[in-house]
């Protein structure tokens, strides 16, 4: 009898999925701890440099640098072994600081973005040694730490896309991108101090910002349906999120000792900055995507914009603002969406370019 023939195969788990889904992980982290903080901040009020979302939001950044690091560190050492590199983690190695380090070219983004935060996570703390407490969600020194967190979630969009042809990779690729969309729409706050008389600045914004992550996904994943799966991923988030801001920022006040304030509808304010509408959008790229990318981005910035003050009077109750600066917004949402289209299949070729696996393993 062939023992060997009977004998249980063993799996493995695939080369490069545990860092990867270590820094997907703290990307998500730091996501929970986002919204939790913006929740706190509209229904309780000013905080404090120790708080349960702030120690989520460096937890997670922690977790993503650490795995970077870790990663940057084995490269490393493999390459002062003359030993091969395998670009399916992370991406193709390349010298730092005069080729001292070698460091997977995805886990370097995400690693830099984890050291800036911490850098403004320095400046956060002095910020409240300063003034004893943050009033707004975009003081200064949280400028930076969501620009920061920002970079290494890019990163993360980039580990998985090197890996896009196997099934972890496509997962992760999806997710990771959802994860970033979704943070965007905070980035997209900041744009508030750009005059907007004549248009909704940040509408513009958010509007040019999904559109061009649905590209920069669907072509780094360069097969059909990747708009949409990263659409429904954020309308999942989305769903989550909008039970558990209000919930943990109630149930943290109540176990600190802190009122909600009087007015607090118990409406999610970062869930309520997701478009509502990204579905159909995705569902539009994915129909026009044998038209020129301008033609779909234009249409589907037209319709972010076109739909948040429906999404607002459906929160909020209210009349449907029909206006000229509805208009413009609608008409710039068009303009800038088809150039963030472009871009993001720009970006989506370049993830696509970042490890060639299927040529080196064929060489």
């Amino acid at each position: 009898m062939d023992i060997t023939a009977v004998a249980p195969s063993t799996r493995t788990v695939p080369k490069g999925l545990v860092p990867a889904s270590l820094v997907l992980g703290g990307t998500l982290l730091s996501l929970v701890g986002l919204t939790w903080d913006i929740q706190w901040h509209s229904d309780v009020g000013p905080d404090t440099f120790f708080t349960m979302p702030h120690l989520f939001l460096y937890a997670g950044s922690a977790l993503s640098g650490l795995a970077s690091l870790v990663v940057v560190l084995m490269t490393t050492a493999d390459a002062k072994r003359d030993r091969t590199v395998d670009p399916i983690v992370g991406g193709r190695a390349v010298g730092v600081f005069g080729r001292t380090f070698a460091a997977p070219v995805g886990y370097l983004i995400s690693g830099t973005g984890a050291a800036l935060f911490l850098v403004y996570g320095l400046w956060d703390q002095w910020w409240h040694g300063l003034y004893g407490f943050d009033a707004v969600i975009d003081s200064p020194p949280h400028i930076g730490l969501l620009l920061s967190i920002s970079i290494t979630m890019v990163g993360a969009v980039m580990i998985f896309a090197v890996a896009r042809d196997q099934r972890w990779g496509t997962c992760g690729t999806i997710a990771a991108a959802a994860v970033l969309l979704v943070f965007s729409m905070v980035t997209a706050i900041g744009l508030r101090a750009v005059p907007g008389a004549l248009a909704n600045p940040v509408s513009v914004g958010t509007a040019s910002l999904s559109v061009m992550i649905l590209f920069m996904a669907s072509h780094a994943l360069s097969r059909r349906g990747g708009a949409l799966a990263v659409g429904v991923a954020v309308a999942v988030l989305q769903a989550v999120f909008w039970w558990f801001s209000p919930w943990a920022a109630e149930v943290y006040a109540d176990a600190t000792g802190l009122p909600l304030r009087d007015y607090t509808d118990g409406i999610p304010d970062l869930p309520n900055m997701i478009p509502m509408c990204l579905v159909i959008v995705a569902v539009a790229v994915e129909l026009l995507h044998k038209v020129p990318a301008w033609i779909p981005g234009a249409l589907g910035g037209a319709i972010i914009a076109a739909c948040v003050p429906l999404q607002r009077v459906l929160v909020y109750g209210g009349t449907f603002p029909v206006n000229a600066r509805y208009l413009t917004t609608i008409v710039l949402a068009a303009a800038f969406g088809a150039g963030a289209a472009v871009l993001g299949r720009r970006f989506g070729q370049m993830l696509r370019h970042l490890a060639p696996v299927k040529e080196d393993r064929h060489a």
